[in-house]
């Protein structure tokens, strides 16, 4: 994106990397930015793009993350907050991955340092009112930090209202623990999670129907961020791939894409050529297609999509504390040099 694209005012002090995410709220960017102390890793949200009809949504989403941001950038659990302006902020860049790709099994200590962190957010008054989305927390080198905070809310007083969504916040945290650590959790933690409070429960018989029903018919969803496309499309190009006689297997993992808002990337475990099995789909391809000698796999046969993904978004930096074994680092190593998403690849 060429400078003259930004706001006004990130002149000189933004220097554009790779879209994270587009939607109809807005458009995250990583980049760096010029602060008083150098230049430093950062994400741009901006909504000065987003369509009238979603404006006002837009406004409030950034203003409730701006916020939130103001109060707890300083907490060590979150982003900081480094620039703001009426229609873009910056925030800094934490280097760990979603919790969905670090899968942190059996890591107590993980989860323990979530609960704290947790704590410290909700003895600033504010509650993050998203934690149930596992790309909304992070794995730093074994440390937790919170991240999107669109929905979050600062309180004033803390009345019943604040006390209920800090009560989700935990439980959601608790939900995760029970997935990664189940062996973990004391005995007021399952009771936690055996409890939805009455708030969660009107939501899911209301609200969360009329959500999905919004959201679905403007072609929008935040299955952790990958867009409608990867949840129509990639299935009916992976059965299409899978039908090839050479191709053994197939994953399809989603990338943010300038064009489209959601790339797919397909690793294709096969004994053809790129070129042949990209004629054999046609003009309904995947954006990038890369034949692979074997997918990396766990020690049950599953795909590890989690090293896919970090591949396709160009976080190879990311990679390194995921790969379990020598072999898995040298078929991983050979995956990467001949990754094709090289288009928004970015100096850091």
């Amino acid at each position: 994106m060429a400078e003259e694209d930004y706001p006004g005012v990130l002149a000189g002090r933004w220097r554009g990397g790779v879209v994270l995410k587009r939607d109809v709220f807005s458009t995250i960017e990583r980049g760096r930015f010029l602060t008083d102390s150098g230049e430093a890793d950062a994400v741009l949200r901006r909504i000065d793009r987003v369509p009238w009809w979603s404006r006002l949504l837009a406004r409030l989403l950034f203003e409730r993350e701006l916020r939130a941001l103001a109060a707890a950038g300083s907490l060590d659990i979150c982003p900081p907050l480094l620039f703001a302006d009426r229609d873009v902020l910056v925030r800094g860049w934490i280097d760990g991955v979603p919790l969905h790709i670090a899968k942190p099994h059996g890591d107590a200590a993980y989860f323990r340092a979530a609960k704290t962190a947790l704590r410290k957010l909700h003895h600033a008054g504010i509650t993050h009112n998203d934690l149930a989305k596992e790309q909304n927390w992070l794995y730093a080198n074994g440390r937790p930090f919170l991240t999107d905070f669109q929905l979050a809310s600062r309180f004033r007083r803390r009345g019943r209202l604040f006390r209920l969504a800090r009560y989700e916040d935990l439980r959601h945290l608790l939900k995760h623990k029970r997935r990664y650590a189940p062996e973990d959790l004391t005995a007021a933690e399952r009771r936690v999670l055996a409890r939805k409070s009455l708030l969660t429960r009107i939501w899911m018989a209301t609200g969360k129907k009329v959500y999905y029903a919004i959201t679905r018919g403007i072609g929008f969803t935040d299955r952790e961020g990958r867009g409608m496309r990867f949840v129509r499309e990639a299935p009916a190009i992976a059965a299409r791939l899978r039908s090839h006689p050479k191709v053994r297997d197939v994953a399809i993992v989603p990338f943010p894409d300038r064009r489209n808002g959601t790339g797919l990337y397909a690793f294709v475990e096969a004994t053809a050529e790129d070129r042949e099995l990209s004629t054999f789909l046609g003009p309904t391809g995947p954006e990038h297609l890369q034949v692979v000698e074997a997918l990396p796999r766990t020690a049950q046969g599953e795909v590890r999509n989690e090293i896919l993904e970090l591949v396709a978004l160009n976080q190879l930096d990311l990679i390194g504390s995921l790969v379990k074994t020598d072999a898995e680092r040298v078929l991983v190593g050979r995956i990467v040099s001949g990754r094709r998403n090289l288009r928004d690849r970015f100096a850091f």
